[in-house]
Protein backbone atom coordinates (compact mmCIF):
# COMPACT_ATOMS: atom_id res chain seq x y z
CA UNK A 1 0.00 0.00 0.00
CA UNK A 2 1.42 3.43 -0.70
CA UNK A 3 0.07 6.71 0.97
CA UNK A 4 -2.19 9.17 -1.12
CA UNK A 5 -1.36 13.10 -0.57
CA UNK A 6 2.32 12.66 -0.60
CA UNK A 7 3.91 16.36 -2.15
CA UNK A 8 7.43 16.41 -4.27
CA UNK A 9 7.71 19.24 -1.56
CA UNK A 10 7.73 16.01 1.26
CA UNK A 11 10.00 14.09 -0.93
CA UNK A 12 13.83 13.53 0.13
CA UNK A 13 16.25 14.47 -2.75
CA UNK A 14 16.79 11.24 -4.99
CA UNK A 15 20.55 9.72 -3.95
CA UNK A 16 22.87 9.81 -7.07
CA UNK A 17 25.26 7.22 -7.94
CA UNK A 18 28.25 8.10 -5.06
CA UNK A 19 25.27 8.53 -2.22
CA UNK A 20 24.66 4.96 -2.48
CA UNK A 21 27.92 3.43 -3.69
CA UNK A 22 30.22 5.44 -1.69
CA UNK A 23 30.36 3.62 2.07
CA UNK A 24 33.46 3.43 3.09
CA UNK A 25 32.74 0.57 5.60
CA UNK A 26 31.84 -1.82 2.83
CA UNK A 27 35.27 -1.66 0.79
CA UNK A 28 37.18 -3.09 3.48
CA UNK A 29 34.84 -6.11 3.31
CA UNK A 30 33.74 -9.23 0.99
CA UNK A 31 30.88 -11.53 0.83
CA UNK A 32 31.76 -15.14 2.52
CA UNK A 33 31.38 -17.60 -0.94
CA UNK A 34 31.42 -21.40 1.15
CA UNK A 35 30.21 -22.72 -2.16
CA UNK A 36 32.50 -24.57 -4.09
CA UNK A 37 32.59 -22.92 -7.76
CA UNK A 38 33.66 -24.30 -11.36
CA UNK A 39 34.89 -20.99 -13.45
CA UNK A 40 37.90 -20.66 -15.70
CA UNK A 41 40.30 -17.50 -14.18
CA UNK A 42 43.07 -18.08 -11.14
CA UNK A 43 40.22 -15.41 -9.10
CA UNK A 44 39.75 -15.97 -5.06
CA UNK A 45 37.25 -18.02 -4.70
CA UNK A 46 37.60 -22.38 -4.37
CA UNK A 47 37.46 -24.32 -7.80
CA UNK A 48 35.84 -27.59 -7.86
CA UNK A 49 39.54 -29.45 -8.82
CA UNK A 50 42.45 -30.18 -6.88
CA UNK A 51 44.93 -28.18 -8.34
CA UNK A 52 48.09 -25.46 -8.05
CA UNK A 53 46.60 -22.30 -4.78
CA UNK A 54 46.51 -21.77 -1.58
CA UNK A 55 43.27 -23.12 -0.12
CA UNK A 56 43.83 -26.34 1.91
CA UNK A 57 41.79 -29.70 1.11
CA UNK A 58 43.50 -32.25 3.23
CA UNK A 59 46.49 -34.39 3.05
CA UNK A 60 47.02 -37.92 1.07
CA UNK A 61 49.84 -40.24 1.07
CA UNK A 62 53.12 -39.43 -0.04
CA UNK A 63 53.70 -41.08 -3.63
CA UNK A 64 57.48 -41.28 -4.76
CA UNK A 65 58.55 -39.88 -8.12
CA UNK A 66 55.07 -37.75 -8.09
CA UNK A 67 54.67 -35.34 -5.35
CA UNK A 68 56.90 -32.54 -4.42
CA UNK A 69 58.71 -33.18 -1.14
CA UNK A 70 58.28 -29.39 -0.48
CA UNK A 71 54.26 -30.37 -0.26
CA UNK A 72 54.97 -32.60 2.69
CA UNK A 73 52.44 -32.30 5.31
CA UNK A 74 55.03 -32.89 8.27
CA UNK A 75 52.09 -32.92 11.31
CA UNK A 76 49.92 -35.75 9.69
CA UNK A 77 53.13 -37.32 8.80
CA UNK A 78 54.38 -37.21 12.46
CA UNK A 79 51.18 -38.17 13.85
CA UNK A 80 50.56 -41.26 11.30
CA UNK A 81 54.78 -42.35 10.73
CA UNK A 82 53.42 -42.38 7.19
CA UNK A 83 54.43 -39.88 4.79
CA UNK A 84 51.96 -37.42 3.82
CA UNK A 85 51.54 -34.45 1.19
CA UNK A 86 48.98 -31.36 1.34
CA UNK A 87 46.44 -30.70 -1.13
CA UNK A 88 45.17 -27.41 -2.17
CA UNK A 89 42.44 -26.47 -4.00
CA UNK A 90 42.71 -23.45 -6.85
CA UNK A 91 41.64 -20.68 -6.71
CA UNK A 92 38.70 -19.53 -8.78
CA UNK A 93 36.50 -16.02 -9.93
CA UNK A 94 33.35 -15.63 -8.89
CA UNK A 95 29.78 -15.08 -11.47
CA UNK A 96 27.17 -13.16 -9.22
CA UNK A 97 23.82 -13.31 -10.24
CA UNK A 98 21.62 -10.48 -8.61
CA UNK A 99 17.73 -10.62 -9.08
CA UNK A 100 16.11 -6.97 -8.81
CA UNK A 101 12.66 -6.37 -8.07
CA UNK A 102 11.68 -3.28 -9.51
CA UNK A 103 8.27 -3.77 -9.58
CA UNK A 104 5.75 -1.06 -8.57
CA UNK A 105 5.34 -2.33 -5.02
CA UNK A 106 9.38 -0.94 -4.48
CA UNK A 107 8.00 2.24 -5.67
CA UNK A 108 6.92 2.82 -1.72
CA UNK A 109 8.62 4.65 1.11
CA UNK A 110 7.86 7.31 3.92
CA UNK A 111 11.67 7.56 5.18
CA UNK A 112 15.25 8.87 3.47
CA UNK A 113 14.69 6.23 0.95
CA UNK A 114 11.95 4.59 -0.96
CA UNK A 115 12.25 0.52 -1.67
CA UNK A 116 13.61 0.93 -4.72
CA UNK A 117 16.32 3.26 -3.87
CA UNK A 118 17.12 0.88 -0.91
CA UNK A 119 17.42 -1.99 -3.63
CA UNK A 120 19.57 -0.13 -5.61
CA UNK A 121 22.21 0.64 -2.51
CA UNK A 122 21.88 -3.31 -1.59
CA UNK A 123 23.09 -3.87 -5.24
CA UNK A 124 25.99 -1.17 -5.19
CA UNK A 125 27.07 -3.23 -1.40
CA UNK A 126 26.90 -6.61 -3.59
CA UNK A 127 28.92 -5.01 -6.37
CA UNK A 128 31.95 -3.84 -4.00
CA UNK A 129 31.05 -7.20 -1.78
CA UNK A 130 31.95 -9.23 -4.69
CA UNK A 131 34.83 -7.27 -6.44
CA UNK A 132 37.91 -9.52 -7.28
CA UNK A 133 39.98 -10.81 -9.82
CA UNK A 134 38.13 -12.45 -12.48
CA UNK A 135 34.63 -11.48 -10.57
CA UNK A 136 32.01 -11.08 -12.54
CA UNK A 137 28.13 -9.67 -11.89
CA UNK A 138 25.48 -9.63 -13.83
CA UNK A 139 21.66 -8.44 -13.27
CA UNK A 140 18.25 -9.43 -13.86
CA UNK A 141 15.58 -6.38 -13.14
CA UNK A 142 12.15 -7.16 -12.79
CA UNK A 143 9.98 -4.71 -14.14
CA UNK A 144 5.96 -4.03 -14.80
CA UNK A 145 7.00 -4.88 -18.64
CA UNK A 146 9.11 -7.84 -18.38
CA UNK A 147 12.63 -8.58 -17.49
CA UNK A 148 15.35 -6.86 -18.43
CA UNK A 149 18.66 -8.93 -18.43
CA UNK A 150 22.57 -7.22 -17.86
CA UNK A 151 24.92 -9.67 -19.13
CA UNK A 152 27.84 -10.26 -16.69
CA UNK A 153 30.27 -8.18 -16.56
CA UNK A 154 33.94 -7.34 -14.61
CA UNK A 155 35.22 -3.69 -12.91
CA UNK A 156 33.76 -0.43 -11.67
CA UNK A 157 32.17 0.79 -14.82
CA UNK A 158 30.22 -2.28 -15.54
CA UNK A 159 29.02 -2.16 -11.94
CA UNK A 160 28.60 1.96 -11.94
CA UNK A 161 26.63 1.27 -15.29
CA UNK A 162 24.38 -1.07 -13.83
CA UNK A 163 23.57 0.95 -10.55
CA UNK A 164 22.89 4.25 -12.80
CA UNK A 165 20.42 2.27 -15.04
CA UNK A 166 18.28 0.94 -11.94
CA UNK A 167 18.01 4.93 -11.29
CA UNK A 168 17.22 6.39 -14.56
CA UNK A 169 15.06 3.53 -15.04
CA UNK A 170 11.26 5.51 -15.16
CA UNK A 171 8.95 5.10 -12.99
CA UNK A 172 4.85 3.39 -13.62
CA UNK A 173 3.08 5.10 -10.73
CA UNK A 174 1.67 2.01 -9.72
CA UNK A 175 -1.34 2.23 -10.88
CA UNK A 176 -3.04 3.74 -14.27
CA UNK A 177 -6.40 5.13 -13.39
CA UNK A 178 -7.31 5.47 -16.95
CA UNK A 179 -6.01 2.03 -18.72
CA UNK A 180 -6.51 -1.43 -16.89
CA UNK A 181 -4.66 -2.49 -14.25
CA UNK A 182 -1.29 -3.17 -13.81
CA UNK A 183 -0.45 -7.02 -14.03
CA UNK A 184 1.74 -7.86 -11.62
CA UNK A 185 5.67 -8.98 -12.92
CA UNK A 186 5.79 -12.64 -11.79
CA UNK A 187 8.53 -13.43 -8.70
CA UNK A 188 8.79 -16.91 -9.87
CA UNK A 189 8.93 -16.87 -14.10
CA UNK A 190 12.18 -13.92 -12.33
CA UNK A 191 13.98 -16.63 -10.47
CA UNK A 192 13.63 -19.48 -13.27
CA UNK A 193 15.09 -17.04 -15.84
CA UNK A 194 17.99 -17.07 -13.50
CA UNK A 195 18.74 -20.69 -12.61
CA UNK A 196 18.37 -20.98 -16.76
CA UNK A 197 21.19 -18.18 -16.71
CA UNK A 198 23.21 -19.11 -14.23
CA UNK A 199 24.95 -22.55 -15.14
CA UNK A 200 28.05 -21.64 -13.59
CA UNK A 201 27.89 -22.10 -9.78
CA UNK A 202 28.30 -18.70 -7.89
CA UNK A 203 25.93 -17.13 -5.58
CA UNK A 204 22.95 -15.25 -6.21
CA UNK A 205 21.34 -12.44 -4.81
CA UNK A 206 17.35 -11.74 -4.99
CA UNK A 207 16.88 -8.48 -3.57
CA UNK A 208 12.71 -8.00 -3.29
CA UNK A 209 10.36 -7.51 -0.30
CA UNK A 210 9.12 -10.78 -1.51
CA UNK A 211 5.56 -10.05 -1.25
CA UNK A 212 4.42 -11.46 -4.92
CA UNK A 213 1.85 -13.90 -4.14
CA UNK A 214 2.48 -14.60 -0.66
CA UNK A 215 -0.67 -16.84 0.20
CA UNK A 216 -2.78 -15.91 3.35
CA UNK A 217 -2.60 -19.03 4.61
CA UNK A 218 0.72 -19.57 6.48
CA UNK A 219 0.80 -23.20 6.66
CA UNK A 220 0.78 -22.91 2.68
CA UNK A 221 3.68 -22.15 0.42
CA UNK A 222 4.93 -19.34 -1.37
CA UNK A 223 5.05 -19.64 -5.21
CA UNK A 224 8.36 -18.45 -5.57
CA UNK A 225 9.56 -20.81 -2.81
CA UNK A 226 10.11 -23.97 -4.58
CA UNK A 227 11.94 -22.16 -7.64
CA UNK A 228 14.68 -20.31 -4.77
CA UNK A 229 15.06 -23.63 -3.48
CA UNK A 230 16.55 -25.31 -6.41
CA UNK A 231 18.70 -22.20 -6.86
CA UNK A 232 20.26 -22.90 -3.54
CA UNK A 233 20.99 -26.53 -4.40
CA UNK A 234 23.41 -25.10 -6.98
CA UNK A 235 24.27 -22.10 -5.98
CA UNK A 236 25.20 -19.86 -2.56
CA UNK A 237 21.30 -17.69 -2.26
CA UNK A 238 21.55 -14.19 -0.59
CA UNK A 239 17.76 -12.67 0.24
CA UNK A 240 18.14 -9.24 0.49
CA UNK A 241 13.92 -8.31 2.23
CA UNK A 242 13.60 -4.90 1.76
CA UNK A 243 10.67 -3.11 3.78
CA UNK A 244 9.03 0.26 4.86
CA UNK A 245 8.62 1.42 8.31
CA UNK A 246 4.85 2.19 7.52
CA UNK A 247 4.81 -1.53 6.40
CA UNK A 248 5.03 -2.14 9.81
CA UNK A 249 2.67 -0.16 11.55
CA UNK A 250 0.32 2.53 11.26
CA UNK A 251 0.44 6.10 12.95
CA UNK A 252 -2.36 7.38 14.43
CA UNK A 253 -3.02 10.42 11.13
CA UNK A 254 -7.22 10.57 10.62
CA UNK A 255 -8.55 9.13 8.14
CA UNK A 256 -6.15 7.95 5.03
CA UNK A 257 -7.09 6.70 1.72
CA UNK A 258 -4.56 3.46 1.40
CA UNK A 259 -4.08 2.32 -2.90
CA UNK A 260 -2.48 -1.34 -3.61
CA UNK A 261 0.40 0.17 -6.45
CA UNK A 262 0.16 -2.74 -8.46
CA UNK A 263 -3.77 -3.23 -8.29
CA UNK A 264 -5.58 -0.49 -7.91
CA UNK A 265 -7.37 -1.27 -4.90
CA UNK A 266 -8.24 1.46 -2.52
CA UNK A 267 -9.46 1.48 1.42
CA UNK A 268 -10.66 4.25 3.47
CA UNK A 269 -8.98 3.81 6.77
CA UNK A 270 -9.32 5.60 9.93
CA UNK A 271 -5.87 4.93 11.95
CA UNK A 272 -7.66 6.47 15.08
CA UNK A 273 -8.68 3.33 16.33
CA UNK A 274 -6.20 1.66 18.24
CA UNK A 275 -7.84 -1.82 18.25
CA UNK A 276 -6.53 -1.44 14.45
CA UNK A 277 -3.65 -0.34 14.71
CA UNK A 278 -2.83 -3.61 16.66
CA UNK A 279 -4.15 -5.98 14.37
CA UNK A 280 -2.05 -4.30 11.22
CA UNK A 281 0.82 -4.72 13.48
CA UNK A 282 0.40 -8.25 14.14
CA UNK A 283 -0.46 -9.01 10.89
CA UNK A 284 2.51 -7.39 9.55
CA UNK A 285 4.75 -9.28 12.46
CA UNK A 286 2.72 -12.74 11.08
CA UNK A 287 3.35 -11.67 7.16
CA UNK A 288 7.35 -10.96 7.84
CA UNK A 289 7.29 -14.13 9.87
CA UNK A 290 5.90 -16.11 6.90
CA UNK A 291 8.70 -14.53 4.39
CA UNK A 292 11.45 -15.13 6.70
CA UNK A 293 10.18 -19.31 7.35
CA UNK A 294 9.80 -19.48 3.70
CA UNK A 295 13.35 -18.01 2.84
CA UNK A 296 15.05 -20.68 5.57
CA UNK A 297 12.99 -23.84 4.43
CA UNK A 298 14.50 -22.64 0.78
CA UNK A 299 18.49 -22.57 2.11
CA UNK A 300 18.84 -18.94 1.42
CA UNK A 301 20.56 -16.58 3.99
CA UNK A 302 18.56 -13.62 4.96
CA UNK A 303 19.41 -10.07 4.98
CA UNK A 304 16.53 -7.78 6.10
CA UNK A 305 17.07 -4.03 4.85
CA UNK A 306 14.67 -1.48 6.27
CA UNK A 307 14.40 2.12 4.64
CA UNK A 308 14.56 3.63 7.79
CA UNK A 309 17.96 2.20 9.08
CA UNK A 310 21.13 2.16 8.44
CA UNK A 311 21.75 -0.35 5.67
CA UNK A 312 25.41 -0.14 4.92
CA UNK A 313 25.74 -1.19 9.01
CA UNK A 314 22.85 -3.86 8.38
CA UNK A 315 24.95 -5.25 5.69
CA UNK A 316 28.21 -5.13 7.80
CA UNK A 317 26.85 -7.08 10.78
CA UNK A 318 25.45 -9.41 8.27
CA UNK A 319 28.78 -9.92 6.72
CA UNK A 320 30.74 -10.71 9.89
CA UNK A 321 27.45 -12.97 11.21
CA UNK A 322 28.07 -15.08 7.78
CA UNK A 323 32.45 -15.25 8.05
CA UNK A 324 31.94 -16.34 11.92
CA UNK A 325 29.10 -19.34 10.62
CA UNK A 326 31.91 -20.07 7.72
CA UNK A 327 34.58 -20.10 10.06
CA UNK A 328 32.61 -22.23 12.74
CA UNK A 329 32.81 -25.83 10.93
CA UNK A 330 36.38 -25.64 9.68
CA UNK A 331 37.27 -24.75 13.37
CA UNK A 332 35.47 -27.88 14.57
CA UNK A 333 37.16 -30.10 12.05
CA UNK A 334 40.71 -28.90 13.02
CA UNK A 335 39.78 -29.78 16.79
CA UNK A 336 38.82 -32.73 15.52
CA UNK A 337 41.61 -34.19 14.05
CA UNK A 338 43.93 -32.09 16.14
Amino acid sequence: MRWRGRTAATLPPDPGVADLAGDARLRRLELTVTRRLDGLLHGEHQGLLPGPGSEPAGSREYRPGEDEVRRMDWAVTARTAVPHVREVDADRELTTWLLVDASPSMEYGTAELDKRELAVAAVAAIGFLTAGMGNRLGAQVLTPTGLRRFPPGTGRTHLFGLLRTLLNAPRTGGYDEDTAPLAPPDLVEALDAVHRVATRRGLVVVVSDFLDGLPDDPAHAAPWERTLRRLAVRHQVLAVEVTDPREWDLPDVGLVTLMDPESGRRRDVWTGDPALRERYAAAAAAQRDQVREALRRSGAAHLPLRTDRDWAADIVRHVHRQRRLAAAPAATARGGTA
